[in-house]
């Protein structure tokens, strides 16, 4: 195992810069999520980690080593892709093991090791099948088996689980961590899916336009959103939104105006009156109420544990989650009340996290 250091990465394709001087930091044995919107660079970073695209400028290091000329075999990584990339015509313990033979290591010693690593995944009943006839679940663990057996220093997982389908998807998510816990190996994850990121990662990378633009943990990340992409993008639903005006704030409290309703809050260090704002809600902090933000709904969404609400709110759109079973039709008019120490502020102009 080794950490991995990325120190002032950049990308370009020609004239086009796609990283831009990207700095992230992955401990020895940690589970890191890089997670964003098509386009934001997620897997050029990751394949630049594996060598599998040159660096336009900084460096990658793996444990003490500067691996910007490396190739990738010579990174001691292993990478599992969204495609499962199995020789259609070799079995299961065949796949498994090729990398090994290619190391010329023992027939006894690869089958020993292709029989530890299925062992771990519950491959042992498929191992003389072909990848015809398994499932995708399975193709995915045959996949992962391929790179276990290697005991690289780092594995990289580039969108794994997007071929699956949703109940697959939970469960592969499961067993991935549990894979982690297991073999304590550091990991790099690729998604575009913050659910998996939330669910899996010791630490998130949120990328947008080849930025960072936040690292912590899951919970930091969603209970401190830096600034109103990372808000908007950490969370599903996401965070509601709603354009306001800082009408005063005195005595540790904050009047603000949201549409015509008012809402008072404790005020956050730098807040000042006039300062155009964005006010954040995340779905679950929102209630009903006998006075508040009175919207109007428009779409109920029954989920079974949860009841997911789409409310007009002036010209804004907000939703709400509620764990009662409240009765609503499209139409009806309500109150929705806010959980006011819940409340996140933005400057509407720069984005940034006011406090």
């Amino acid at each position: 195992m080794a950490e991995v250091s990325v120190k002032q990465v950049s990308k370009n394709y020609g004239d086009a810069a796609v990283i831009h001087c990207i700095d992230v930091d992955i401990a020895d044995g940690e589970f890191v999520v890089l997670v964003g919107p098509s386009g934001c660079g997620k897997s050029t970073l990751l394949r630049m980690i594996a060598g599998l695209e040159e660096i336009t400028s900084g460096d990658v290091t793996i444990g003490d080593r500067r691996v910007n000329n490396l190739s990738p075999s010579e990174r001691d990584i292993a990478m599992v892709f969204q495609s499962y990339a199995l020789y259609p015509h070799k079995t299961v313990e065949a796949n498994m093991g090729f990398a090994l033979k290619l190391r010329k290591l023992d027939k006894a010693e690869v089958k020993r090791q292709v029989a530890d690593a299925a062992e771990i995944l519950g491959l042992t009943p498929y191992l003389r099948r072909y990848p015809r006839a398994l499932s995708g679940g399975q193709r995915q663990r045959v996949a992962m088996g391929r790179a276990i057996v290697r005991n690289p220093q780092v594995f990289l997982f580039d969108e794994p689980l997007s071929n699956l389908d949703a109940k697959l998807r939970v469960q592969m998510r499961t067993e991935i961590r549990e894979l982690h816990q297991r073999l304590q190996t550091t990991t790099v994850y690729v998604t575009h899916d913050q659910i998996e990121a939330m669910t899996m990662a010791d630490k998130i990378v949120v990328l947008n336009e080849g930025h960072v633009e936040q690292i912590g943990s899951p919970l930091d990340l969603y209970d401190r959103p830096k600034n109103k992409f990372v808000a908007s993008f950490i969370g599903s639903p996401s965070m509601n939104l709603m354009t306001g005006d800082v009408v005063s704030v005195d005595k540790g409290e904050a009047k603000l105006s949201l549409a015509g309703a008012t809402l008072i809050i404790p005020a956050p260090k730098g807040l000042v009156v006039g300062r155009k704002i964005s006010v954040g809600v995340r779905p679950e902090h929102l209630k009903l109420a006998s006075s508040g933000l009175r919207s109007k709904v428009r779409v109920v969404e029954p989920t079974g544990s949860e009841i997911h609400v789409v409310f007009q709110f002036q010209d804004q759109e907000i939703t709400a989650v509620f764990r009662e079973r409240h009765t609503l039709a499209p139409g009806e008019e309500v109150f929705l009340g806010v959980e006011t120490d819940q409340v996140h502020l933005f400057d509407e102009e720069t984005g940034e996290r006011i406090g």
